[in-house]
């Protein structure tokens, strides 16, 4: 009898673990593999000037999760450091900065381990804290900053391929820069949900269009609850046929023949149906326009396919095997591979699903072709058949973030920002000041980058250094203002504006961490006082 008893208990069902629920929201974001990747990462944080924005980007990554994080800061708390930073408090005078921000940070979340330099009253040196661990996943360092500091970060990142975050608030300007190791492929990029359909519709496989055949073979004889339930991707492939029939095999391809096409799909609907109505055929004119479409590359992917390995660890990496493999894929069939999902849409339960396998099906059998490829290429034997196959599903939207390629001199940019500031002003006159564009934030960046190494500057000293690099910066109004800002600030951080850009940091290392997402290419600028981020490759 017990024994009957114990067989007819169910499982028992164990609900969200404590971290699950924790994280819930971040992990609907990047997945368990991306709270994984997060875990996992040290950061460092070389911290000087006022300190704030380090401090801020650093809570935004805390928070979330990350492993562990390490600060450099050799400064000492003082009173106009309580004003600005919120993770120091008034038994943190005369305390080293580090330590006492990264004892309030590490509070935030216990899991979180965290460290800081200079120890014992030592003075801080940088190379030794870069010594100490060969693997910081990102390093983040603020402006001002020393010459000499900022050149052993910089060789430390190109020797170890580490991404390096450059940030600068000073008053109500402020701007981040990411120095990416060569360029950086990012294949998990959600695109839109509504923009990752393929459907296949005019280059369909035989099982599909098999499928659709047997489904379509007497449809004019079918009772109204099957008519009326015939997905809308099958009555395309169907009605598709008959027009290559009927126009010498050509697709509606033309704006005119897409309204024809249209118009040939809806006269096939039935008025009569008592059965629901035919809610299928209104789903397939709708999808006309988005789903008959030719064959075409992204502009993306056609970046990633004509990529030039230039990098050492480039040639290391098994990402560049799958676009080769990718690649062959593509010039032997005229297609990427299938992503495998097909949106929700009005069938019967059991039809639904048998149109889901088919595309998964072919999903999977592109994926295994291109592993197999993949497999027979020398250093093949490292690729994971998981990374091909998400590859293969985000296919048409995976992004190279090109940091390698040249940036143009500040010169070609100034005169590029000056024409669209230009044009938005005759364009402001010629509405009467009903529609304007604000200025150029280049102007910003200048002012900002020529206090890097000497905050108390004036405004005359700005635009003087600012002339030595553009000439032709000195003699914009937008330069005049941008430098007496600055100069006014003195290298003091606002704590708002210093958050905020703190925040947009936290986000872009999470993405470069997590490789998902398409990060910012280069440089943010942000003008607080017209709430205004721009981004320039410079």
């Amino acid at each position: 009898m017990t024994e009957v008893v114990m067989s007819q208990t169910p499982p028992i069902l164990h609900g969200p673990s404590e971290k699950e629920k924790k994280y819930d929201r971040q992990l609907r974001l990047w997945a368990a593999s991306g709270q994984a990747a997060l875990e996992s990462a040290h950061i460092l944080l070389v911290n000087s000037g006022a300190g704030t924005v380090g401090v801020e980007a650093l809570k935004n990554l805390v928070l979330p999760g990350i492993g562990k994080f390490t600060i450099a800061d050799e400064a000492v708390v003082t009173e106009a450091d309580l004003g600005v930073n919120f993770f120091l408090d008034q038994s943190s005078l005369g305390q080293l900065r580090s330590e006492s921000s990264a004892k309030l940070l590490q509070e935030l979340n216990p899991e979180v381990e965290s460290d800081y330099f200079p120890k014992d009253g030592d003075k801080l040196d940088l190379k030794k804290v870069l010594g100490a661990s060969p693997s910081f996943t990102v390093i983040l360092y603020s402006h001002p900053i020393s010459p000499e500091n900022l050149a052993i970060i910089e060789e430390y990142g190109k020797v170890h391929n580490t991404p390096l975050f450059a940030m600068h608030s000073a008053g109500f300007y402020s701007y981040f820069r990411i120095n990416l190791p060569g360029t950086f492929p990012v294949v998990d990029t959600h695109p839109e949900v509504e923009k990752t359909t393929d459907l296949r519709l005019l280059n369909p496989w035989s099982e599909l269009t098999d499928f659709a055949e047997e489904m379509t073979r007497d449809l004019d004889s079918l009772d109204n609850h099957k008519h009326g339930h015939v997905p809308y991707l099958v009555l395309l492939l169907h009605f598709l046929k008959e027009w290559r029939d009927k126009h010498s095999g050509e697709n509606p391809i033309s704006t005119k023949d897409k309204k024809d096409f249209r118009a040939f799909v809806l006269s096939r609907m039935r008025s009569d149906n008592p059965e629901g109505g035919e809610e299928n055929f209104q789903e397939a004119e709708a999808a006309i326009n988005k789903n008959v479409v030719a064959s075409h590359l992204e502009d993306g992917v056609k970046e990633i396919f004509e990529h030039q390995l230039t990098h050492e660890y480039e040639n290391r990496s098994t990402f560049w095997l799958v676009v080769a493999a990718v690649k062959q894929f593509y010039e032997k069939h005229g297609c990427l591979p299938v992503p495998g999902a097909i949106p929700d849409m009005k069938a019967e339960s059991d039809v639904y699903v048998k149109l889901q396998r088919v595309y998964k099906n072919k999903a999977q059998k592109d994926a295994r072709e291109i592993f197999d490829t993949v497999k027979s290429m020398p250093g093949g034997g490292r690729a994971e058949y998981a990374d091909i196959e998400l590859f293969c599903k985000n296919a048409r939207f995976v992004r190279l973030i090109n940091a390698a390629q040249e940036a143009k001199g500040l010169d070609a940019i100034l005169e590029a920002e000056l024409a669209k500031d230009a044009e938005a002003e005759a364009m402001y006159e010629a509405t009467g000041g009903a529609f304007s564009m604000p200025k150029s934030n280049l102007f910003i960046y200048l002012a900002l980058r020529a206090t890097a190494h000497q905050p108390e500057a004036t405004a005359g000293d700005i635009i003087d250094t600012v002339s030595k690099l553009v000439p032709g910066a000195k003699d914009s109004e937008r330069m005049l203002q941008s430098a007496q800002e600055v100069a006014r600030a003195q290298g003091g951080e606002l704590h708002n504006i210093s958050a905020l850009t703190g925040g947009m940091v936290a986000q872009e290392t999470i993405k470069i961490i997590t490789k998902q997402y398409v990060p910012i290419d280069n440089t943010c600028i942000f003008d607080g006082i017209s709430s205004r981020c721009q981004v320039l490759h410079l």
